[in-house]
């Protein structure tokens, strides 16, 4: 998670909930990305400052176990880095180009100057991140699915590269020639489509090829079909992305809540700016007065009943607005009531971490010794393959 200011409701139920559940499911790592939040602000170094920390303590007055997963900054783990950078040597840049959010992140921040290589280069240090853990799967919307096979691309070039038997390019391409000029022409451009461009509709042309050849023995075809997509031995893991429930959380003024629409509630407002944000959030603009009957698909509270609300509530609502039965404010109530009672046993523990910010210090002390124990290793590994573990 990016520390660019303070967590609201929508990181709670968007995010940190699952992390909650996962916990306890998996092995898991959860590190403050504030590489990342360079990638977009920086030029605002003092943001990274005054949100880490900050972060941090409300991952662990939500419930976000130390004893049960790995809590970590990533800058302190310059693994990170390293990997990055030797996977960009061996990246092809139209694979980042390709990007979905690449180019939606740079028409939605028009106000920030985002062509810098650091921006087009952070879905491949997103690789990295999740490549040094070795991680089998990662939790993440529909959004953020492409990230997560471009990570999967990227492991795949990279075992084909440094994973394969000695004279493996000589080999498969001794088997290429085999297939004959027609063929192994053919088979040249789709892997050259599939590799630079991501093609897949050129990996699946290619493996039928292979599978058409009869010419060419099995341990061949098998070698070919590495020479594709990748082979031998498996240095970095292919990740799964693991599809987190959608949860779109409604901001104060019907839009998804976000700190650039400024329409959010913050995991430690105060109770009384809560109630005052949620009295004072728009309704349906038919009800002009007391008496006007309204409509809740129309109302941005009535979004907020349905995250927050029981079935009783939710039918008391429906029947009081469209009868002018109960006022907006009446309406408001129980959500205020409820947003309250979910943030102040969250507000209590996050005051405790406050008083003594050396417990947090301490939880990413030990955080950042168990990643970079873990993330060594990987290294260690890549620099072998690569050549570079000189003795």
């Amino acid at each position: 998670m990016r520390p660019t200011g303070r967590l609201h409701l929508g990181h709670l139920h968007g995010v940190l909930n699952n992390w909650v559940k996962l916990q306890h499911q998996y092995e898991c790592y959860f590190f403050v990305a504030d590489w990342h939040a360079l990638t977009t602000h920086y030029n605002d170094p003092g943001i990274l400052e005054a949100s880490v920390f900050d972060m941090v303590i409300d991952w662990l007055a939500v419930g976000v176990d130390p004893s049960t997963c790995s809590l970590f900054i990533q800058s302190q783990v310059p693994e990170h880095a390293e990997l990055h950078l030797l996977l960009s040597m061996i990246t092809p840049l139209g694979w980042l180009e390709r990007v979905p959010s690449y180019k939606d992140q740079q028409d939605k921040l028009r106000d920030k100057d985002l062509e810098t290589y650091g921006f087009l280069g952070y879905p491949l240090l997103q690789s990295a991140d999740i490549l040094i853990y070795k991680a089998g799967l990662v939790p993440v919307g529909a959004d953020q699915v492409a990230h997560v096979e471009l990570t999967r691309e990227v492991a795949r070039r990279f075992n084909h590269m440094y994973g394969r038997e000695p004279n493996f390019a000589e080999l498969a391409e001794a088997a290429v020639r085999k297939m004959g000029k027609g063929a192994a022409k053919q088979f040249a451009g789709l892997r050259t489509a599939y590799q630079q461009q991501g093609s897949q509709e050129a990996l699946e042309a290619a493996r039928t090829l292979i599978m058409q050849q009869q010419n060419i023995s099995a341990a061949d075809r098998e070698r070919v079909q590495g020479y594709l997509e990748g082979g031998g031995k498996m240095i970095l893991t292919e990740p799964q992305a693991l599809l987190t429930p959608a949860a779109k959380m409604p901001g104060l003024d019907g839009q998804k809540m976000s700190k650039s629409y400024n329409n959010t509630i913050s995991l430690r407002e105060p109770v009384d700016q809560i109630q005052k944000k949620i009295q004072t959030m728009p309704t349906d603009p038919a009800r002009v007065r007391r008496t006007d009957p309204g409509e809740p698909q129309r109302c941005p509270v009535w979004q907020l009943h349905e995250v927050y609300s029981g079935e009783d509530t939710r039918a008391w609502v429906q029947a009081g607005c469209r009868s002018a039965g109960i006022g907006c404010l009446e309406c408001k109530r129980p959500v205020i009531d409820a947003v309250i009672a979910e943030l102040q046993p969250i507000q209590v523990r996050a005051s405790g971490y406050e008083k003594d910010p050396s417990v947090v210090k301490a939880v990413i002390e030990a955080g950042n010794k168990k990643a970079r124990e873990c993330a060594g290793r990987t290294l260690q590994e890549v620099r072998q393959a690569m050549g570079l573990n000189y003795k």
